[in-house]
């Protein structure tokens, strides 16, 4: 059953860091449903959620998604590039709730010579890392039936830039709705908003999928410094042979991550990233 609801008055008034006090996939209460409204009054305690600074450089942040299964984190390497520093951005605010996250590479269609090389060089990076990869292209319906099975049973979001084909994987495996998409700006290679608002989708029985908006930056939030490296799991598994318990992976002698990196056994991309978010004071990050 759908029917609109507003919330109790009290919740506008309450002191909280969250740019939004209710997200998609909250369990609520609600009181008095009718035709016209219902009141939503309690908001249930959430399993887990993803979570990122919000992009108006306050002090509040902004909540994506609640009770979630898994995130399929969708990105291209070209038409547009997502910057690896926000996938790798992204992937610690998942880890942090122990949300299992699968990477989408998309418009596979488009990459010719040396990029697809480096397509297969960032599958191997992310599957040492422990994630399941797939590459695909939605618009050749590749890899497509493979996303579908791993949607199965699951209440999963799906995120990633504005540009980079989430809707249409969507429209693809929902025909019916016939959401809304637009073409990338050539000009600036980034990617038009389409989707304005998260929505929650039913794809088959239990299986629902969540839609959000294009995410033009992920600022990481509610972590400490010393947990970063605890979200990168490639680097957690290495350090367990730092010499030091409490290693930064910075600058200390016989470290594992650095050797790591070293030899390129740690792909220089991760530990960019792990760098550039541990000094990162603001915990700050916008693609555009």
């Amino acid at each position: 059953m759908k029917f609109q609801c507003r919330l109790k008055g009290t919740f506008r008034t309450r002191n909280v860091k969250n740019t939004n006090p209710i997200a998609v996939g909250d369990h609520v209460e609600v009181e008095n449903p009718g035709p016209d409204t219902g009141v939503i009054t309690e908001i249930g305690e959430r399993s887990n959620y993803i979570i990122r600074k919000a992009t108006n450089l306050s002090k509040e942040a902004q909540i994506l998604a609640a009770n979630l299964d898994q995130v399929m984190l969708m990105f291209t390497l070209d038409f547009p590039e997502t910057p690896l520093e926000f996938v790798d951005r992204f992937l610690v605010a998942a880890e942090a709730y122990h949300i299992p996250t699968v990477l989408l590479i998309n418009k596979t269609d488009l990459y010719t010579g040396k990029k697809l090389g480096w397509m297969e060089e960032v599958i191997r990076m992310y599957e040492f890392a422990g994630y399941t990869v797939v590459s695909m292209s939605v618009t050749l319906g590749e890899n497509i039936e493979r996303v579908r099975d791993l949607l199965l049973n699951k209440i999963t979001l799906i995120a990633g830039n504005s540009g980079i084909g989430k809707t249409s994987l969507i429209n693809y495996l929902c025909p019916g709705l016939n959401l809304k998409t637009n073409d990338i700006s050539w000009y600036h290679q980034a990617g038009r908003h389409t989707t304005t608002y998260p929505e929650m989708v039913e794809i088959s029985e239990n299986s629902h999928i969540i839609d959000s908006p294009g995410i033009r930056g992920f600022g990481i939030t509610d972590l400490e410094r010393n947990e970063i490296g605890l979200y990168f799991t490639d680097i957690f598994k290495l350090s367990k042979n730092c010499q030091f318990y409490n290693c930064t992976h910075i600058h200390e002698p016989n470290c594992a991550v650095l050797d790591a990196c070293e030899s390129g056994v740690l792909h220089v991309s991760r530990y960019r990233s792990y760098y550039n978010i541990f000094n990162d004071a603001d915990r700050k990050y916008r693609t555009g």
